[in-house]
């Protein structure tokens, strides 16, 4: 009995194991789906309060949680180097740049280690971002650039490829002097466009 218990266990864990392998064969980016699978729910738990965020500011909420994985992995206690805090690493600059505006006058640092009140300001900042470049053909790479980079560097950029109002967002991508802020737009771009495929491939599947 315990023989044949053993066997059916090993026979279990074997169909387990293969299921998984074709899941990650088919996945579009299988070290992803292995991290979310390993992340217990956490790449999830977090989506109705970015869509919230989102919906209140006007952001996609893919192109938010993209911005979210590559900041935090969704980890909202995460603190950076130079003191970014949450879920968007949202610096204190920029948090007191959202207080005054929303007249928080409560607001507190320790506020943004909240997933709901990091994302609330974090989708403000990117909004500011993404108005500050809505006449270009494709706003998304300059204000991730300048999320992450800061407005001043990203001008610099821009007067050094000596186009002016004319410069693309591709022209943009491809002259990012700073190889970790050139990463860091890159990163966030290819999820965003994964996280696209698989809201089209499950919306094709529920038809």
């Amino acid at each position: 009995m315990i023989r044949f218990l053993a066997k059916l266990l090993l026979l279990l864990l074997f169909a387990v194991g293969t299921a998984a392998a074709v899941v990650l064969a088919l996945s579009r980016d299988p070290f992803y789906t292995a991290a979310d699978w390993m992340s217990r729910g956490r790449y999830q738990r977090y989506d109705a309060m970015i869509a919230d965020a989102a919906a209140k500011y006007g952001v996609d909420p893919l192109l938010l949680k993209a911005l979210v994985w590559r900041e935090s992995e969704f980890h909202p206690h995460k603190t950076g180097a130079s003191g970014e805090r949450g879920l968007m690493q949202v610096s204190l600059g920029a948090a007191n740049d959202w207080a005054r505006a929303n007249k928080a006058e409560t607001f507190q640092p320790a506020d943004l280690f909240s997933p709901r009140m990091n994302l609330e300001i974090g989708a403000w900042y990117l909004r500011q971002k993404l108005n500050r470049w809505a006449e270009k053909d494709d706003p998304v790479p300059f204000a991730l650039a300048e999320y992450n980079a800061g407005g001043t560097r990203v001008d610099h950029w821009i007067d050094q490829t000596q186009l002016g109002r004319n410069v693309t967002a591709a022209d943009l991508r491809s002259r990012i002097p700073f190889p970790s802020t050139r990463a860091y737009v890159e990163a966030i771009l290819r999820r965003y466009a994964y996280y696209q495929a698989e809201q089209k491939r499950a919306a094709e599947k529920g038809r």
